[in-house]
């Protein structure tokens, strides 16, 4: 307990606990767009599901830590002195499906719907599975990427506590893993409604998000072919999007409210 509680405990819980609600980021918009297609009777239970099955997944993840670590480090081909980990494929392979993803949403949001999911029950219950078997998929991706980030900032090599059972991770070590992913994970269930909400309002935030998953695409497979792009470059330009953005809807709604009515 004693190593809990410590000053360097608690900053790492603190500090760890930020980045994984920024890194929830690319999971919320996700989530919120891909439930945006399901009938609106289903959109909330879509997105409560959604985000419970991305917090089994890390939870289940984090007791694996160990195995997740080795990913890294297990090699399946190199060329010349690039060489290619079961991490960096799972990547890549991530980052292909969301801009492939990203790109037919953007595609249908132009071109028009492609089809009524709510045109019948078997649609609903189809399109129902398809979101959630998406959610799953790339919950795996950001799920690992998590894990890897929470073990580097909490360094569990550096706790002489007794581990886990079944686990090599000391137990204060994965309460702070556990802690930090849990409470990302309720603040992205507190916002999930309000953002999955205000992206349906307003088509051009839903295409300004669906260039973010592009983005998000692009980063994952540069990673995954060891090209690391540094995340605060990133969420810098997707903020600074964010807020050109809410520029933008603040001028249409002042205009419209200043609009004489027709006669």
């Amino acid at each position: 307990m004693a190593e809990l509680l410590t000053f360097s405990s608690l900053l790492a819980l603190v500090a760890l606990s930020a980045l994984e609600v920024v890194l929830g980021v690319d999971n919320l918009v996700f989530i919120a767009i891909l439930t945006g297609r399901l009938p609106e009777e289903k959109r909330a239970f879509g997105r409560q599901l959604g985000l419970s099955l991305a917090a089994a997944g890390r939870i289940i993840l984090l007791f694996a830590a160990s195995w997740v670590m080795t990913l890294e480090h297990t090699k399946l081909f190199s060329i010349g002195e690039w060489e290619m980990s079961i991490r960096d494929l799972i990547l890549v392979a991530g980052g292909v499906f969301l801009l492939a993803k990203a790109t037919w949403e953007i595609h249908n949001s132009l071109e028009g719907e492609l089809h009524d999911p709510g045109a019948n029950g078997k649609s609903e219950r189809t399109s129902f599975a398809n979101v959630i078997g998406q959610i799953l998929l790339l919950d795996l991706v950001f799920s690992i990427d998590s894990v890897l980030t929470a073990v580097g900032m909490v360094q569990p090599e550096e706790f002489t506590s007794a581990p886990i059972p079944g686990t090599t991770i000391p137990w204060p070590a994965m309460v702070i893993m556990a802690t930090a992913v849990l409470s990302a994970v309720a603040v992205m269930v507190w916002f999930i409604n309000p953002v999955s909400n205000f992206i349906t309002r307003h088509p051009t935030v839903k295409m300004l998000a669906l260039a973010f998953l592009l983005l998000i695409g692009v980063v994952l497979v540069a990673d995954g072919l060891g090209q690391h792009i540094p995340r605060g470059y990133i969420y810098f330009a997707m903020g600074f999007s964010v807020f050109v953005e809410m520029l933008n809807l603040q001028m249409k709604g002042n205009k419209s409210a200043t609009k004489p009515a027709a006669s």
